[in-house]
């Protein structure tokens, strides 16, 4: 039976019926049409309004994060970039203060800075500083927390 034959089928039951069951069989259609565009169309958009007012303030926070972050980016390339014996300098000026926990090496372009129980902090703000003065980026790193909570590794820094 082909489609053709189907719907000659259908419409001659159609005719057959009252035209009370032809109106109730469309209100059923109807509503079966109408909950399927709620489910399928208008429910997840009204549970997206609903939760947006939550979620506003997290995305600002994060735009401006993120604007913050590509504003440093900016700085940091506009900067000219110090030469390769600057750079150790800077690096090694930056290693002095933490002399009693870290020990640099300098092979080529690469340096390796090895830390023994250094806090989170004090490895965090010397790599930024190490970021921003020298230009110096992290190409390994080997840390691990020792027991104290502080942390003991070498990290390897390639200069530019």
């Amino acid at each position: 039976m082909n489609l053709l034959q189907i719907l000659q089928t259908l419409q001659a039951r159609w005719a057959g019926v009252s035209p009370r069951e032809q109106r109730m069989v469309l209100a059923a259609l109807a509503l079966v049409v109408s909950a399927l565009v709620w489910w399928v169309g208008l429910a997840p958009a009204l549970a997206t309004l609903r939760t947006v007012e939550k979620q506003r303030p997290v995305l600002e926070a994060q735009l401006q994060q993120m604007q913050r972050l590509q504003a440093q980016a900016k700085s940091l390339q506009a900067q000219p970039r110090p030469s390769a014996e600057e750079a150790r300098r800077l690096l090694e000026a930056s290693v002095k203060p933490l002399a009693s926990t870290a020990q640099m090496t300098v092979v080529g372009e690469r340096v390796s800075v090895t830390f023994k129980g250094v806090s989170a902090d004090v490895l965090a703000q010397w790599l930024a500083q190490a970021r921003l003065n020298a230009h110096a980026m992290p190409s390994e790193a080997r840390l691990q927390r020792s027991a104290t909570g502080t942390w003991d590794g070498t990290l390897v820094l390639s200069l530019q």
